[in-house]
C-alpha cells in the first residue's frame, strides 16, 4: 500500500540540500561559470570602479545550477588584483529570483592573515553560544572549472538574517565598518562617539544598510555620552556585553576593542532597541595586535591583555560608558567567566578546532593558492607563524591558537575578578508549574554569597526585551523566611509563553541561571482559557508560493474560525502580533463570521487594499497572535509561535479547538494534519534499505565506498532527528522503540524514505 504523511515534501526540501550549507560537518563545492576567459580582470575592474556586481553565467551549488548570477570581489586588506584568491560576494539573486536553502547572498573569505584556516569558523561556533552570529563553514571554489581555493564561507548579515533573528527586517541597519576600509591613517571610525547632530560627520565611519537611519544613530551616540542612564531604550545591553566579552577573550582586536573600532553590525528592532551583530572573524585568536591604545607585539603580551580594556578610555564609548555602571559590570564579568568555563578551561574549543582542522585538511593541501604553507596550516593550531601571502598584522605573527588560548584562559582565571566568590543560584521554583493566563505566581530560588537578586523575565514576543525586577528575601515575597536565603518575587503571567532568568551579585561579580543568559533562559507554559467561540485557527508566516491575495501579492494570512452555532460580529476586535500593544489593528464596522464559517486577514501592512489588510506582518522567526475584545481589551485567544517554515502553516487540529501544529495549509477549510498520496521517494542507487517497511530493526548498506565512514541522519515527519551517527558499510539500525510512522534517511547529500511498523 502506497501512503505518505503531510509535510514530506517540505522536509525533504529542507534536508536534502538545505541544512547543510552552514552545516560545520560539511565543505560546500561552489562552481562559477563565466562566458569570459578574463573574468579575473572584469572582476578587478568592478572593483576598481566600485561598479558592483558582474553577471556569471552560472553558479552551481552542491550540484544545484543558477544561471545569471551576480558576483563581485570584496574585502579591504585581504583583496588584491594580482592575487588569484580574492575574497567574493556571490548575489545570487541579482538578475533573477534564485536562493539557496532560503539564502541569496553568499560570502567567502579567502584566509588572507589566518594560516590555521580555523579563525572564522571556530570563533563563530563560540560567539553563537552566546548572541545571534552567523552561521559559517567551508566552501570549495571554483571558477570555469580552475580550483581556485578553500574559503570560509559565512552567512550574510542581511534583511534575511535580521528578519530570521529579530523578527524585522525594514528598521534602521548600519555595517560599523568605513564605508571606504580602514587603515593606519583613518580618523573617521565608527566607535560610537557623539559627534553632534550633523550626520555628514558620521558618513566616513558607518555604513546605512536601511533606507534612513542616521538621526537614530546620532540618538545612539547622544544618550552613550549624555543620558547613561536610558542607555536600555536605545541599546540590547546584555547582548553588547557578551560581544565584548568575546572580543577580549579571544584577543579579537580586529573589532571595536581594537584600533579601529569596526566589524560589527547594529540593527534597531521593533522595540527601538540597537542589536549588535559581531561580523569578520579571520584576525579572532590574536592576529590583530593594536588596541588602539597600544600594540601588543608579542603572544605573551596578548595572553595577558587586561580584560578591561578601555574601561576608561572616553574614545570607546561602548565600553568605558557600561563598564562604569557597576551592575553591568559584574554582568560582563560574569559573562566573562562563562566564556573562559565553557571553551577554554574545559578544553571544549580544542575539541571544536581539531575537528575542524580534520574536516578540512585534504581541501587545504588541495589549495595551491593559500597564502600559507600546509605545514603552517597544521602548526598554527598549536605555534606562532609569522610572514605569508598575508603578513599577518602587517607582517606580524599569528599565535598558535591553543599557545595563546589556554595562556589566556589561566592567566584571565586567575586574577582576582575571577577568583573571588560568586554568588550561587539553585532550586528555582514556580509557585504553580502551569499557570493560566493572567494568574500571579511566585517565583523563588536559593542564592547564596549574593547581596541582590533579580528576576528577568518577558511576557510578550519572544525578540522582546527583558525587563528585571528585584526579588526579595524578607518573608513577604513568598520567599519562605526572612533572610533564609530564598528569594522571591510575584509575576502576572499575561501572555502562553513567559522567558525568564535569575541574576544574583555581590559586590564582585554577578552569575545569571541559565549562565547563558539573556540568550538562552527558563519558560514558563501557561494556559489561555477562552470563552469565546472565536478562534484562531491557522495561520503563515511565510507565505511565497501558497495562495494569493486579491492583488495577486503572497502575503502573510491569519484565518479565524467560528466553533459556535451562531453569527459573531468581528467589529471593532483587535488582532495584534504584540501583547504590549494589544489594539494594534482593528475589524472593521460589520465584520461577521458565520457560524462553522472562516474569515482571513492579510498580515502585510497595507490597509489601503481592498479586504482585511492588518497594519503588521507576521515574523517567521517567531512572534505573537493576539485576538482581543474591545470591551474591556480581554484576550480572546492567543498563541505565540516558534521559527516557521515557507509555505507551511501552523493551525490546530482538530479544527478550531486543538492545540497548534506544523500543518500544510488548509486556507478557509477544515485543518488536517494527514493525507494520502503516491510516494516521491523510491530507494536510490547509493543507499539500500532493508527490510522496508522495517519492525524490529533494518540494514543500511551503501553501494559504493563502503569502506569510508559516513554520516546518518534518520528525521521523522516534523524534521526532528531520531537518529545519528557515523557508519561504515552495511550497519544494523535498531528501530525496536521507534513511534510507526515514515522517517527520512539522508546521507551524504541522498535521501530516502523508511516506513516503521
Amino acid at each position: 500500500m502506497k501512503f505518505f504523511y503531510t509535510l514530506l515534501l517540505t522536509v525533504l526540501v529542507s534536508i536534502i540540500h538545505g541544512q547543510d550549507f552552514y552545516n560545520p560537518d560539511n565543505i560546500q563545492t561552489i562552481e562559477v561559470t563565466f562566458a569570459e576567459s578574463n573574468w579575473d580582470q572584469l572582476m578587478n575592474n568592478a572593483y576598481a570602479a566600485d561598479a558592483g556586481y558582474i553577471l556569471a553565467q552560472s553558479v552551481t551549488i552542491n550540484g544545484m545550477t543558477f544561471d545569471s548570477i551576480g558576483v563581485k570581489y570584496k574585502g579591504n586588506s585581504t583583496y588584491r588584483d594580482n592575487q588569484v584568491k580574492n575574497p567574493w560576494h556571490i548575489e545570487l539573486d541579482t538578475y533573477k529570483d534564485h536562493e539557496y536553502d532560503g539564502y541569496t547572498d553568499i560570502k567567502l573569505a579567502n584566509g588572507y592573515k589566518d594560516p590555521s584556516f580555523l579563525r572564522d569558523v571556530l570563533g563563530y561556533q563560540i560567539v553563537r553560544q552566546y548572541m545571534d552570529a552567523p552561521l559559517a563553514n567551508y566552501a570549495n571554489l571554483y571558477v570555469n572549472g580552475t580550483l581556485i581555493g578553500l574559503y570560509s564561507n559565512t552567512e550574510s548579515v542581511s534583511k534575511k538574517f535580521m528578519n530570521k533573528r529579530f523578527g524585522s527586517k525594514e528598521n534602521t541597519r548600519f555595517k560599523c565598518s568605513p564605508p571606504d576600509g580602514a587603515g593606519p591613517q583613518s580618523t573617521d571610525l565608527p566607535k560610537l562617539v557623539y559627534l553632534g547632530q550633523d550626520s555628514t560627520d558620521y558618513y566616513e565611519a558607518y555604513e546605512l544598510k536601511s533606507d534612513v537611519g542616521w538621526q537614530e544613530l546620532i540618538d545612539l551616540c547622544d544618550t552613550l555620552a549624555n543620558h547613561t542612564d536610558a542607555i536600555e531604550t536605545m541599546l540590547d545591553v546584555d547582548r553588547v556585553l557578551w560581544m565584548i566579552a568575546f572580543d577580549n577573550v579571544t584577543v579579537n582586536l580586529d573589532s571595536y576593542i581594537g584600533l579601529f573600532a569596526q566589524n560589527y553590525y547594529l540593527y534597531r528592532s521593533d522595540y527601538g532597541q540597537f542589536l549588535p551583530v559581531v561580523w569578520d572573524l579571520n584576525e579572532a585568536f590574536g592576529v590583530f595586535s593594536r588596541t588602539g591604545s597600544g600594540n601588543l607585539n608579542n603572544t605573551t603580551a596578548k595572553q595577558q591583555m587586561t580584560h578591561l580594556l578601555h574601561e576608561n578610555n572616553s574614545d570607546r564609548p561602548l565600553v568605558q560608558k557600561l563598564l562604569s555602571v557597576p551592575m553591568y559590570k559584574r554582568m560582563y564579568l560574569a559573562h566573562l567567566k562563562t566564556i573562559l568555563l565553557e571553551n577554554f578551561d574545559n578544553g571544549a574549543y580544542y575539541d571544536m578546532g581539531l575537528s575542524l582542522q580534520s574536516i578540512i585538511d585534504d581541501a587545504v593541501q588541495a589549495d595551491d593558492n593559500k597564502f600559507y604553507t600546509y605545514d603552517n596550516f597544521i602548526s598554527n593550531w598549536t605555534s606562532d607563524v609569522g610572514g605569508g601571502g598575508g603578513g599577518p598584522g602587517g607582517g606580524g605573527s599569528a599565535p598558535g591558537i591553543t599557545n595563546l588560548m589556554d595562556g589566556r584562559a589561566q592567566y584571565l582565571l586567575g586574577l582576582s575578578d575571577f577568583t573571588q566568590t560568586e554568588p550561587n543560584i539553585s532550586d528555582i521554583s514556580l509557585s504553580t508549574p502551569s499557570p493560566n493566563v493572567n494568574e500571579t505566581i511566585t517565583i523563588s530560588a536559593t542564592v547564596t554569597d549574593g547581596t541582590d537578586v533579580f528576576l528577568g523575565f518577558r511576557n510578550s514576543a519572544i525578540t522582546a526585551p527583558f525587563s528585571r525586577v528585584q526579588m526579595y528575601d524578607d518573608g513577604a515575597h513568598g520567599d519562605g523566611a526572612a533572610n533564609d536565603g530564598v528569594y522571591g518575587v510575584d509575576l502576572t503571567i499575561s501572555y502562553t509563553t513567559t522567558e525568564y532568568y535569575i541574576y544574583a551579585e555581590n559586590e564582585n561579580i554577578g552569575m545569571f541561571s541559565p549562565r547563558r543568559a539573556e540568550y538562552e533562559y527558563y519558560s514558563i507554559n501557561a494556559v489561555f482559557m477562552s470563552n469565546s467561540d472565536v478562534a484562531i485557527n491557522e495561520f503563515m508566516a511565510s507565505n511565497d508560493t501558497t495562495v494569493e491575495d486579491q492583488d495577486d501579492e503572497y502575503e502573510d494570512w491569519i484565518e479565524l474560525y467560528n466553533n459556535g452555532t451562531a453569527s459573531f460580529d468581528l467589529s471593532g476586535y483587535f488582532l495584534t502580533d504584540d501583547a504590549t500593544n494589544l489594539t494594534q489593528w482593528s475589524f472593521p464596522q460589520g465584520t461577521v463570521i458565520e457560524p462553522d464559517g472562516y474569515l482571513t486577514v492579510w498580515a502585510d501592512k497595507d490597509e489601503a487594499q481592498e479586504g482585511l489588510h492588518a497594519n503588521f506582518k507576521l515574523s517567521t522567526s517567531g512572534e505573537s497572535v493576539i485576538l482581543v475584545n474591545p470591551a474591556d481589551t480581554s484576550i480572546v485567544d492567543a498563541i505565540d509561535y516558534a521559527e516557521q517554515t515557507t509555505d507551511i502553516s501552523y493551525g490546530r487540529f482538530p479544527n478550531g479547538i486543538g492545540a497548534f501544529q506544523t500543518m500544510n495549509p488548509t486556507f478557509n477549510q477544515e485543518n488536517t494534519v494527514t493525507t494520502g498520496i503516491e510516494d516521491v521517494l523510491v530507494n536510490n542507487d547509493a543507499l539500500k534499505v532493508y527490510p522496508n517497511p522495517a519492525k524490529n530493526n533494518f540494514f543500511l548498506e551503501y553501494t559504493n565506498d563502503d569502506s569510508k565512514e559516513k554520516l546518518v541522519t534518520i528525521f521523522n515527519i516534523t524534521g526532528t532527528i531520531t537518529y545519528q551517527n557515523s557508519v561504515v558499510g552495511k550497519t544494523l539500525i535498531d528501530t525496536s522503540d521507534w513511534s510507526p510512522g515514515m522517517y527520512i534517511i539522508k546521507s551524504e547529500g541522498s535521501a530516502m524514505k523508511l516506513l516503521v511498523h
